[in-house]
Formats: C-alpha cells, structure tokens, sequence
C-alpha cells in the first residue's frame, strides 16, 4: 500500500472540459505547454496526487500547483499562456500614402 499523505486538491470536470483537455493532450498542432497543462488537470481528475503527477509530467509541484490554481480561478481559459512583458502603448501609425486627410479642398 503506497504510503504518504494524498492530496486535498481535487477537481471536477465538465464532460464538455473533460473532451477539450483530451483534443489538447492528443493534438499535434497547439503548443506542447498547453498540452502538457492539459495533461496536469486530466491527471488530477483522475485522482492522482501532485507527486504524482510532477514526476509523470515531468515538471516541479510549484508548477503543478500553479497551473492548477489558475484552471480553478479561470476555468480552461486560465490554461493558456499569459503575456509577459509589460504592456507598452501602442504608437499610431502613420496615415497610408494617396488617404486624404481631414482638410477641405477649396
């Protein structure tokens, strides 16, 4: 019988959340982060500890841990991937060559 403590962390998936996280873990065209994140939720549902699931997965439990906050905050949204950087200004750009401006002809 394994030992340890098991987790107190559990979710519940939607069928409709269930089939999304199994089209992101199998697909070959979307980013393999958000596949493995996929992968992540799937294996919690199932009932899997966070140990477990850092050493299937291959990551830490700080990343388990963090991934897993974000789908309970945000849902299958909270998966995907935020910017970075600090959000600049966009400047304007310049008007098209042969656009008219806003000046009257006379």
């Amino acid at each position: 019988m394994p030992r340890g403590r098991k987790t107190s962390v559990t979710i519940r998936l939607t069928p409709a959340q269930h089939q999304t996280l199994l089209a992101w873990q199998r697909a070959t065209t979307i980013a393999a982060g958000l596949a493995r994140r996929a992968r992540i939720i799937l294996l919690l549902a199932d009932g899997r500890t966070i140990t477990d699931i850092a050493t299937a997965v291959g990551v830490s439990r700080r990343f388990v841990y963090k991934w897993v906050h974000r789908f309970g905050q945000d849902g299958l949204e909270g998966l995907h991937e935020r910017s970075r950087g600090p959000h600049r200004p966009r400047r304007p750009l310049p008007p098209a060559l042969g656009e008219p401006d806003d000046m009257e002809v006379g």
